[in-house]
C-alpha cells in the first residue's frame, strides 16, 4: 500500500521533469525560428507535402503549426527537423523541396544543411 502511494505521489514529478527536459533552450528556439524563416523566404522554391505543392509562405505556416503540435517532442533544432519538418505523420511520406532549377531533395536533408549555417558554433 505504501509503495503504491509513493508511486502515485512521485509519478507526476517524473512526468513534469520529462516535460521540462524536453523544452527548447533559447539557442535552440532561435535556430528553429531561423530555419522556418529561411523556408519562408524561399520564394522560388516549391514544397511538396503528400503529393501537393505549396508556396514557401504556406510551408512556413505549416511548419510553425506542426512545431506547436509536436512541442512535447521537440527540444532541439535537430528534433524539429526529424520530428516535424521531414515527413508526414499521416502518410509517412517525406516532404520534398523543389528549387527553381527543378532539382528536388528531401526537405529534412535540406534543413540539415541550412542548420549548419544558422546554428551557433
Amino acid at each position: 500500500m505504501k509503495s503504491s502511494l509513493l508511486i502515485a505521489l512521485l509519478l507526476p514529478l517524473f512526468v513534469l521533469s520529462g516535460v521540462l527536459l524536453a523544452a527548447e533552450t533559447p539557442d535552440q528556439t532561435r535556430a528553429i525560428d531561423a530555419l522556418i524563416t529561411h523556408v519562408e523566404k524561399l520564394d522560388e522554391a516549391t514544397f511538396i507535402r503528400n503529393g501537393r505543392e505549396y508556396t514557401a509562405k504556406n510551408a512556413a505556416k505549416f511548419l510553425r503549426a506542426k512545431r506547436k503540435s509536436k512541442s512535447d517532442e521537440i527540444s532541439t533544432a535537430t528534433d524539429f527537423i526529424e520530428k516535424a519538418a521531414s515527413y508526414s505523420g499521416t502518410t509517412g511520406k517525406p516532404y520534398v523541396i523543389r528549387f527553381k532549377d527543378g532539382k528536388e531533395m528531401p526537405h529534412g536533408e535540406y534543413l540539415k544543411t541550412v542548420l549548419k549555417q544558422v546554428s551557433p558554433s
